[in-house]
């Protein structure tokens, strides 16, 4: 039970940095140097949120 509620957790900060990045891109002098660390960020929670899913299975 922990392990899919720290799924859903990093799902839901997965999720609130793609809206972010999309926010970002939409603006006209967007920062690049943010998009990339953004971007990262939301590598990293997809690659936890995998490796956690294949452990729960």
């Amino acid at each position: 039970m922990a392990v899919e509620a720290r799924i859903r957790e990093l799902g839901s900060r997965h999720q609130k940095l793609e809206t972010a990045i999309q926010e970002e891109t939409k603006r006209p002098a967007s920062d690049a140097i943010k998009l990339r660390e953004m971007k990262l960020q939301k590598l990293k929670l997809k690659e936890e949120i995998e490796a956690l899913g294949a452990r729960a299975h």
